[in-house]
């Protein structure tokens, strides 16, 4: 099995960190500082898909605020 074909077949978790920015991370792996699991488990593929379904604004939520505190 080639590195590329390891890569599609690890079960991945979606993380989130406290501005709401998300990534994907090996299942099984303690998650990193600052981050913690969604829930959603699937193939890298997959969690991709689901992080591209939720992730509408890639603004840090800080700046989020900031910019409809000015609104």
């Amino acid at each position: 099995m080639t590195t590329a074909e390891e890569a599609d077949s690890t079960v991945c978790s979606v993380v989130v960190n406290d501005e709401e920015q998300y990534s994907i991370w090996p299942a099984g792996n303690p998650v990193p500082a600052g981050w913690r699991p969604t829930g959603f488990q699937g193939g890298k593929a997959e969690c991709l898909a689901h992080v591209a379904g939720i992730w509408l604004d890639m603004r840090p939520l800080s700046l989020r605020r900031t910019s409809a505190d000015a609104a």
